[in-house]
C-alpha cells in the first residue's frame, strides 16, 4: 500500500498527516502566532513559521512512520501571500499575508487608475482588493532596501516547495490571486504592469503536478527521504475543499477556520467584482471564491477577552456550551463581525465590528452567540452574492475547526437555507494534500471512499433570523459614516 504525506501551514496552526488509502497513520500539529505590527497588517516570519513548521512536522511524521517510507508529499499553506527572497532564497522581510492584510489600499487605487478597473476584471477575473498580491508587491517599493535585493517572489506554499526541492513554482489556482499579474483567460502570467520583473515570478503548474524532489539538504533538515516527489501544492482552502470531496460543478465548500472561506466549483468562469475567480486545481473546472476577514480569529479574540483564565480547549468548550444555551437570535443582539474590515462581498477594509441591542441582562453566552450569528449572516451575504452572480450552490460541504461549534454550524444552515454535509474525517487541508500527492503518483484515489459523509446539518426556519437579517444588512451602511 502507498503512503503519502500532506503538510499544511495555517494562520495559527500547522498540521501534517501520513495517509495510506485514506487511513491516517500519523498526525502532527504545531501552533504559531500571527504578527500584527500595525492596524491592517498581518504577517508571518517565513523562516520560523512557514519553513520551520513544515520541517518540524515532516520530522515528526517520518519518525512516527519508522521503517515505512512515504512515496510522495504535497504541501499547502495560507494564501495568497507575498514574500520577497534574495538570490539565495533567504527571506528579506516577514511574509505579508492574504486578504486579512489590507496595507496596499493606495497601491490598489494606483493600479486601478493606471490599468483600468474594467480591464483588470476582464483579464484577471477579479477586481483588485486586499486579497490581490500585485498591489502588495508594489507596496514593497516602500522598502527600497528590500526591493533592491528581491530576486524571487513567493507565496507561503511556493516558499516551502522551493526549500524542499529548489524549484520556484506555483499552482495556477494560487496565481489567480496575484492580480493584476495573472491572465485568467490563458491561465498564465500576463503583463507585469511595471509591478515586478517576469523573472521574479514562479513557473506555473497545476496543483497535483510534481514540482521536484526532496534535495539532500532538505532531507537532512526534515527527515524526508531524499528524492521524494513533491507536488506544486496549493492554498490551504483548496486542499481543504479536496479533503471533503468538493469535486463537481455546484459543489461549495464552507471552511470554518481563522476566516470563513468559500469555494464554489463551476463548469464556466464566474466573473463578478464582488467575488474571486480562479482556475481550479485541475484543467477543465473553475472556482469562484469568497472569504470573510474574521471568523475563527474573532472567536479567539473573544476567548482571550472573556475567558483568559481557562485553558484554550476548555475555554472554547465552555463558550460553545454557553452560546448553545442562548436562544437563536441571541436575545435580540445583532453583531457585525467586521473586526478586521471585511473581504467579500463588501471589500471594505475600513469596515468595523459592532454589537447592537445590548442591555444589562445579556450574558457572555448571548454575546458569543451574537458573534457566531454575525459570522453566519456574513456567510449568508456571500451565498446570496453567488446566487446573484448566477452560480447557486447545489451542495454545501462543511469543514474546519469551527464545525465543532454546533451553534455556529446550525446558525449558518438556518440563515443560508443550505444543508451542510460533514465528512467523517475533519483533519482538513493536510488530508487533502495527501490525496493530491496520491493523485500525483497516478493512483486515482476516490475521496468518497477515503472520506465518506458522516452527517448533514439541516436548515431550520427560525423567525428571529428574519428580523436579524434585515438589521444586519442595514447596520453597516447606516453606521460606517459615523466611524472615525
Amino acid at each position: 500500500m502507498t503512503v503519502t504525506l500532506g503538510i499544511d501551514v495555517g494562520t495559527f496552526e500547522s498540521k501534517g498527516v501520513a495517509v495510506e488509502d485514506g487511513r491516517i497513520l500519523a498526525e502532527s500539529r504545531r501552533p504559531h502566532g500571527l504578527d500584527v505590527k500595525h492596524p491592517g497588517w498581518a504577517e508571518h516570519d517565513a523562516e520560523e513559521v512557514w519553513w520551520g513548521d513544515a520541517a518540524a512536522i515532516a520530522r515528526d511524521l517520518t519518525a512516527q512512520l519508522g521503517a515505512r517510507k512515504p512515496e510522495a508529499l504535497a504541501v499547502s499553506a495560507i494564501g495568497p501571500c507575498c514574500l520577497p527572497v534574495d538570490a539565495r532564497g533567504t527571506p528579506l522581510r516577514a511574509g505579508i499575508l492574504y486578504g486579512v492584510d489590507a496595507r496596499a489600499t493606495e497601491e490598489i487605487a494606483l493600479l486601478n487608475a493606471q490599468i483600468g478597473e474594467s480591464r483588470i476584471l476582464e483579464e484577471c477575473g477579479v477586481a483588485l482588493n486586499s486579497q490581490a498580491v500585485g498591489p502588495k508587491i508594489l507596496w514593497l517599493r516602500r522598502e527600497p532596501h528590500v526591493w533592491a535585493a528581491t530576486a524571487r517572489l513567493h507565496t507561503a506554499t511556493s516558499f516551502i516547495v522551493e526549500r524542499l526541492t529548489g524549484a520556484h513554482v506555483m499552482d495556477r489556482y494560487t496565481a489567480a490571486s496575484w492580480a493584476p499579474l495573472f491572465d485568467i483567460r490563458a491561465a498564465e502570467w500576463g503583463g507585469t504592469h511595471g509591478i515586478c520583473e517576469p523573472a521574479q515570478l514562479p513557473r506555473l503548474l497545476w496543483s497535483a503536478e510534481i514540482a521536484g524532489a526532496v534535495t539532500p539538504e532538505a532531507a537532512a533538515l526534515t527527515g524526508l527521504p531524499e528524492n521524494l516527489p513533491v507536488t506544486t501544492g496549493t492554498i490551504d482552502a483548496a486542499a481543504e475543499a479536496v479533503s471533503v470531496g468538493t469535486s463537481r460543478p455546484g459543489d461549495m465548500m464552507l471552511m470554518y477556520g481563522s476566516t470563513v472561506f468559500i469555494i464554489l466549483l463551476s463548469e464556466t468562469r464566474v466573473t463578478d467584482p464582488r467575488l474571486w475567480a480562479a482556475p481550479w486545481l485541475f484543467p477543465g473546472l473553475h472556482a469562484a471564491m469568497a472569504g470573510l476577514a474574521t471568523s475563527g480569529t474573532l472567536t479567539q479574540w473573544f476567548r482571550e477577552l472573556t475567558a483568559p483564565h481557562l485553558p484554550r480547549d476548555d475555554a472554547f468548550a465552555t463558550l460553545a456550551a454557553e452560546a448553545l444555551a442562548s436562544p437563536p437570535g441571541a436575545r435580540g443582539l445583532v453583531a457585525l463581525p467586521y473586526f478586521s474590515g471585511e473581504r467579500t462581498p463588501l471589500h471594505d477594509p475600513g469596515a468595523r465590528g459592532a454589537i447592537l441591542g445590548l442591555d444589562l441582562t445579556h450574558t457572555r453566552g448571548d454575546l458569543y452567540r451574537a458573534l457566531l450569528e454575525g459570522i453566519a449572516a456574513a456567510t449568508r451575504h456571500v451565498v446570496e452574492t453567488f446566487r446573484d452572480a448566477g452560480a447557486p450552490p447545489l451542495r454545501a460541504l462543511a469543514v474546519g475547526g469551527g464545525t465543532r461549534t454546533e451553534a455556529w454550524l446550525q446558525a449558518t444552515s438556518d440563515m443560508t437555507g443550505l444543508p451542510q454535509t460533514l465528512a467523517r474525517t475533519t483533519t482538513g487541508a493536510a488530508y487533502g494534500d495527501a490525496f493530491l500527492a496520491a493523485q500525483a503518483l497516478g493512483l486515482s484515489p476516490d475521496m468518497a471512499l477515503w472520506n465518506p459523509p458522516a452527517r448533514t446539518v439541516e436548515p431550520r426556519a427560525i423567525p428571529a433570523y428574519d428580523a436579524h437579517w434585515r438589521t444586519f444588512r442595514l447596520l453597516h451602511d447606516r453606521t460606517r459614516d459615523l466611524l472615525p
